[in-house]
């Protein structure tokens, strides 16, 4: 029984009723189960946090319809493997055994070139490709394969799914049932999670290694006790990769280079991909800083450039001195908070007509009917402004950007004053 694979790998499920989560997607008529049970199944990337099932689920599909599965994980194989596993898969369904599914963990991790060695068997029609990743696929997929493919986004399992998934791993597995276990507190468990599955029940099994015996009662102490000992100080795979990011963005926010470049390390230490920090860094800049200090954007991308080029181990000092600096500036999330609060009104008043006289007016009839017309040159009037209303009639005077408390953006502020008077007399 020793030999047994861990707990995750025990309680992973066989089929859908068994899946947890994802009731947008596989859940009764929705449209990835729609998709299976018809055998018309695109190519597709799923899109979620480590430990919500991707892998799982590319599996289960694979069993329900009873084709050829084949499995690569970005971080190890190159394009050779990527042939290799093609030319197999063409062999099959030459030999009707089946349309093969392609499975690819971590597809983020993939070169344009072996992204590119992809799309010829997708476009084919030899394999049926199903990718995983944590990135935003717009950014980090070749838009030739995206747009062949659907994308799914999973979601982080919420407390009523992990908490069931604790019970029935110590009701079913073949090891924890034969103990007499009590979760008497799981927030612990599941807070530890971060909503992910694995991740959860690693840190169960841990716990339940740790305090022995055949009769236990799980507490939030105990858990932490045994699994803060035994958790790994960063998992490149993902176990804690959301609580590091977590805790450097927020010591930047937070105006604590110390801090912050202590999360750094932890991350280089850990093997992260120095793209994915300065990603990170290039949200930031404008989330966080934004107009407190407008350099910081333009050094976020300068360092985006340079780690791209430069690679590690010599990337770790770009990124120390983007990090220290932002983490010095003064901060502003004025930018952010104005988007959010476009988009909210966008989304309450609708598709409202754009004014007439800041319409483009290419034709004569569009000249005849008003478009155009008593539009002001901003550039013709003294201070190149000229007061007029840019937004829809049923907005007008409406304020969506605060410039935040700090020296430039009171500079910025001033300067609506002066320009608009009342309009942006906060």
């Amino acid at each position: 029984m020793q030999n047994l694979p861990p707990l995750a790998e025990r309680m992973r499920p066989q089929n859908l009723d068994e899946y947890v989560g994802q009731q947008h997607l596989v859940g009764p008529d929705a449209v990835l189960r729609k998709a299976i049970q018809s055998g018309q199944l695109p190519s597709m990337i799923f899109w979620g946090p480590p430990g919500v099932g991707k892998t799982t689920l590319a599996y289960i599909i694979s069993k329900t319809l009873d084709r050829p599965f084949f499995n690569l994980s970005a971080i190890n194989s190159g394009v050779k493997d990527i042939r290799e596993v093609i030319d197999r898969a063409a062999l099959l369904k030459e030999g009707f055994l089946g349309l093969p599914i392609l499975f690819i963990d971590e597809i983020h991790r993939f070169s344009k070139s072996q992204q590119d060695s992809l799309l010829g068997a997708v476009e084919r029609g030899l394999v049926t490709l199903i990718g995983a990743t944590t990135e935003n696929p717009s950014f980090e997929v070749i838009s030739a394969l995206l747009s062949r493919c659907q994308v799914y986004i999973l979601s982080a399992l919420n407390e009523e799914e992990l908490s069931g998934l604790l019970e029935t791993a110590i009701k079913r597995d073949v090891l924890l049932k034969e103990k007499k276990i009590t979760i008497k507190e799981h927030e612990a468990l599941i807070r530890l999670s971060g909503g992910d599955a694995r991740k959860m029940l690693n840190v169960l099994e841990i716990a339940v290694n740790g305090i022995g015996g055949d009769k236990i009662v799980l507490t939030n102490e105990n858990v932490l006790a045994h699994a803060q000992q035994n958790l790994a100080l960063y998992d490149k795979a993902g176990e804690q990769h959301y609580d590091i990011i977590s805790a450097f963005i927020k010591s930047i926010r937070g105006s604590d280079p110390n801090a912050a470049v202590y999360w750094l390390a932890r991350m280089i230490e850990g093997g992260e991909d120095p793209l994915f920090i300065a990603r990170r860094l290039l949200i930031l800049a404008s989330e966080d800083i934004g107009n407190a200090n407008p350099n910081a954007l333009l050094l976020a991308n300068n360092c985006f450039q340079a780690v791209n080029v430069i690679g590690f181990p010599e990337a770790r000092i770009i990124l120390s001195q983007a990090v220290t600096y932002m983490a010095s500036s003064a901060k502003s999330n004025a930018a952010y908070e104005a988007i959010n609060s476009a988009q909210a009104l966008v989304k309450q008043t609708g598709n409202l007509p754009v004014p007439l006289h800041i319409r483009n007016a290419p034709t004569k009839l569009m000249k005849n009917i008003g478009y155009g017309k008593d539009y002001k040159y901003a550039h013709g009037y003294e201070g190149n402004f000229a007061e007029q209303e840019y937004l829809p009639e049923q907005l007008a005077g409406t304020k969506l950007y605060d410039p935040g408390n700090n020296p430039a953006e009171e500079k910025l502020r001033e300067q609506l004053k002066r320009n608009w008077k009342n309009k942006y007399n906060y």
